[in-house]
């Protein structure tokens, strides 16, 4: 389509061809119209009939027999005038399209789909990231939740064995303690054997140095209470309980002091039942 080559004249020119184009289309249908109306509106011609009271007397003559008169046409009807068309307003000539605005348009469009193709661009990466992230997220969580229960796991194995190890450190510790009572009573039954037979040494040894009165009568029995030293020696005597026999208990005394340095145990725990000061009952008889 040439453009460029279009004039004032040359438009003038289109314009009266399209006029007169339209004109004649116009024309042409007050035609037809009119010859439809015409058409349509012929009516019959009238006809006209005479009514008699009685048929008239049979004559032989021809003469007598009456002709009816010949049935004259009516007026012709007057056809009604065409109605008149209603004036038609022209059509303006179409006007040459404007490449600017067609090419704005164009361009808006293009925009338009541009536009809409990177907003679905940028929903999908958005969706995609989304995606991404919430996937990135669970595998983190899930990385996260396999941690700890490893981490309780641990925790479960590590208070079982230290429970395991309180437990056994118990039982050793019980153990210990039965062993340490069982020494503890082996050697308190070891003292308490080492100290009787350290106290029948010494009865023994007073017994032997001990005169008896020639009135003494029965089996009569007198405590003292001796202070010794470490070594054995003795300081000194005092009766604690009589006999109540004076030259009895005397002799006792005497064979006490006669008897240091009185027999003792090595071992300190035993010797510690005899030093500073010691109990001692003696009985003739025994």
């Amino acid at each position: 389509m040439r453009l460029a080559a279009d004039t004032p004249v040359s438009r003038n020119t289109d314009k009266r061809v399209a006029g007169a184009l339209a004109l004649g289309v116009h024309a042409l249908f007050v035609l037809l119209l009119v010859f439809g109306v015409s058409w349509q509106t012929e009516h019959p011609a009238p006809v006209m009939v005479d009514l008699w009271q009685s048929l008239p007397a049979e004559t032989s003559s021809p003469r007598a027999v009456s002709h009816p008169d010949p049935v004259k046409p009516g007026p012709k009807p007057v056809p009604k005038p065409a109605p008149v068309p209603k004036p038609v307003a022209e059509e303006p000539p179409p006007k040459a399209p404007d490449i600017a605005l067609e090419k704005k348009r164009a361009e808006t469009e293009r925009q338009k789909k541009l536009k809409a193709i990177q907003q679905a661009e940028a929903k999908a990466r958005e969706a995609s990231a989304r995606a991404e992230a919430d996937a990135l997220q669970k595998a983190r969580d899930k990385q996260t939740e396999q941690k700890k229960q490893a981490m309780l796991r641990q925790m479960e194995a590590d208070e079982l064995k230290q429970s395991m190890v309180n437990e056994a450190s118990a039982n050793a510790a019980r153990a210990a303690k039965q062993a340490e009572a069982q020494a503890a009573g082996a050697r308190q039954a070891a003292l308490s054997q080492t100290i009787g037979k350290y106290r029948d040494l010494i009865s023994a040894t007073v017994r032997g140095n001990t005169r008896l009165p020639d009135n003494l009568k029965g089996n009569p029995q007198v405590r003292c209470l001796v202070k010794v030293l470490p070594t054995g020696d003795v300081v000194s005597v005092r009766v604690t309980q009589s006999s109540g026999n004076a030259a009895y208990d005397a002799a006792v005394v005497r064979a006490i002091e006669k008897s240091s340095p009185l027999p003792l145990p090595t071992e300190r725990e035993a010797r510690a039942a005899f030093v500073p000061e010691l109990s001692f009952t003696h009985r003739p008889q025994e």
